[in-house]
């Protein structure tokens, strides 16, 4: 599922169903977020698979990566970056009934939930550790001027403080800060993913990015729609 944004506009109904029921009549529906990922965590077990009995696909030179290559960075990086993306989705979509963004936050659900699952399987088939003492980005072959702090490691990464923020904001309040936050968390997320496009050789891996980079500023469009909607710059 690369453009994971298509879906937004034409999710299950399950995805912004709770809000048609009012905030404390959703049942069912506000559990699908959870089958969701768990269906989307069987998806990448299957693509594991699949990936295993393809092993050494690479995008020319059919060797596999080693720990410190761009692949295995990249792979580790996002999927910790894609974790964040996951919870902050999880928590919109109990602090606000609006269908729109609740259907945004249950697609980035399904969509960066599997992603990282396949992140996670490619080290997996290479036979890599999923953590690594190497700074985050190092895999990129530039300094980076980003000094983690408070709980965000990488560009993008929403802190501590403001994850509570977002956990005590409720109505609007929480639609703006998860839409501004999540647009940030996209753009270095695109930069991120264009960086493994560049850089890796795994082929299945390149295209994983490939599509996370076109999915990923789809839904920042669709994020700038959201926001103005709400009066508020997207910046």
């Amino acid at each position: 599922m690369s453009d994971g944004a298509k879906g937004s506009g034409t999710s299950d109904d399950g995805g912004g169903g709770g809000a048609r029921d009012g905030g404390g009549a959703r049942g069912p529906a506000r559990w699908l977020p959870y089958a969701g990922a768990a269906l989307a965590l069987c998806l990448a077990v299957v693509a594991l698979v699949v990936m295993t009995a393809s092993r050494g696909d690479g995008a020319g030179t059919g060797k596999t990566p080693d720990a410190g290559s761009a692949d295995a960075g990249f792979a580790r990086d996002m999927a910790v970056h894609h974790q964040q993306a996951v919870e902050m989705s999880f928590i919109v979509r109990e602090r606000t009934d609006d269908e729109e963004v609740r259907r945004l936050a249950y697609d980035i659900i399904n969509t960066q939930a599997n992603q990282r699952g396949m992140l996670l399987g490619r080290l997996e088939v290479w036979d890599l550790p999923k953590s690594s003492q190497r700074p985050p980005m190092a895999w990129m072959g530039h300094d980076m001027a980003y000094e983690p702090r408070d709980g965000s490691l990488m560009p993008g990464m929403a802190t501590n403080t403001e994850l509570d923020r977002l956990r005590q904001a409720k109505g609007k309040d929480a639609e703006v800060r998860f839409l501004k936050l999540m647009t940030e968390h996209h753009r270095a997320g695109v930069d991120m993913a264009q960086g493994a496009v560049d850089r890796a050789d795994d082929g299945v891996l390149v295209r994983l990015a490939e599509g996370m980079v076109r999915g990923q500023r789809s839904e920042m469009r669709l994020m700038a729609d959201l926001l103005a909607a709400r009066g508020v710059p997207s910046g």
